[in-house]
């Protein structure tokens, strides 16, 4: 029986072994100050490692900044600069040994830089750890979350010209699939959405402006990333925000434009800006986003959000309502995850050596 979970699919010169992937999710386990500053270390390389032994067919490592202040926290990894590439290489060698193709996601967090790690608190960081973040406008993300300096024109091409040093970057580690952060309330999605986005000038209001920053990133990244491999671009497909939001026919419209300036994927979440959002989060709820994309655009899609049993993420593909599954917080519970979703469907899933012959 054809299982569709565990079929390869292949974006331009590049074939993924199977349909199940895994979305970046944060650590913030880096050294957050001096030479070091934003280098991958012994955690991050288990980490992956662990969830490529454990059979996922991409692993996208989890938001990396392209500038310091461009971090969520001080222990965000980072691709500003050259000492930052030699930690992710390790990572995306052992990825590449395994059979898993290794992705990363780029970003920028705006005016929800500067916080605390998630375990001991969502809150900014105090002024001797933190910077002062910089958003589309003046608009303070939450109660007690700063105010962000408005970014000139010139700082905004400046942090484009940022995006496209960190896929340089990117590329040199040995990543072969790039992911330009888009979603959740960072600095591009800031941009994308009128809740977040005050201003008058080329880069805001009518959604043409408000487009302007995402697909002058995805050109300037474009340019220097191979034609012959993949470029994602992740999305929240609603704000969920009944007045002055981001909307789902946005993203489908945008959608058709990130396809015609070489996004060949895109990576549909939602949520995450802020304000009084109410979200019926339930298992797949972010599905609909996703396959609806996909039925008007013809962009490939990739599903997210609360996807946590093989036959649920078995029916989205055969359904055909995504191209392929992405596990986040499922697979920090279990690693390995997708060979017990091969063996729960009954499919045939390469193991490492050192394990097959045990199991």
């Amino acid at each position: 029986m054809s299982v569709a979970l565990f079929e390869p699919y292949t974006l331009r010169s590049l074939t993924v072994p199977n349909r199940v992937w895994m979305a970046p999710m944060c650590q913030y386990s880096a050294e957050t100050s001096g030479p070091n500053a934003g280098v991958a270390g012994d955690w991050h390389f288990a980490h992956y490692a662990a969830r490529a032994t454990g059979g996922a067919g991409l692993i996208l490592v989890e938001a990396t900044a392209v500038s310091p202040e461009g971090r969520i926290s001080p222990a965000d990894l980072g691709l500003w600069n050259d000492t930052q590439v030699e930690g992710l290489r390790r990572i995306s060698g052992f990825l590449k040994e395994h059979g898993t193709v290794p992705g990363i996601q780029i970003g920028h967090a705006g005016r929800k830089a500067s916080t605390n790690r998630p375990w001991v608190g969502r809150g900014p960081v105090g002024p001797d750890e933190g910077w002062q973040p910089v958003g589309p406008s003046p608009v303070e993300f939450a109660e007690g979350h700063p105010v962000p300096t408005e970014l000139t024109v010139e700082r905004i091409r400046e942090i484009t010209g940022q995006f496209a040093d960190a896929a340089r970057r990117a590329l040199a580690a040995g990543f072969e699939v790039l992911e330009v952060h888009g979603a959740h309330g960072y600095l591009i999605g800031e941009f994308l959405s009128p809740h977040s986005n005050h201003r008058t000038d080329a880069y805001g209001g009518p959604f043409e402006n408000r487009t302007r920053l995402a697909l002058e990133v995805v050109d300037a990244v474009r340019a220097v990333w191979p034609e012959e491999l993949p470029l994602f671009f992740r999305i929240s497909a609603t704000d969920w925000l009944e007045e002055r939001g981001w909307t789902v026919d946005e993203t489908v419209r945008f959608a058709a434009l990130l396809r015609e300036h070489g996004v060949d994927l895109l990576d549909v979440s939602s949520g995450g800006n802020g304000g009084p959002a109410e979200i019926p989060v339930g298992p797949g709820y972010q599905v609909p986003f996703a396959a609806r994309v996909k039925a008007e655009t013809g962009l490939s899609v990739a599903a997210v959000g609360l996807i946590t049993e093989s036959e649920q993420a078995e029916k989205i593909l055969a359904n055909g309502e995504a191209d392929a599954v992405l596990l986040g917080r499922e697979l920090l519970r279990d690693a390995s995850w997708p060979r017990r979703a091969a063996r729960e469907l009954g499919a045939r899933t390469p193991a490492p050596p050192q394990y097959a012959w045990a199991i």
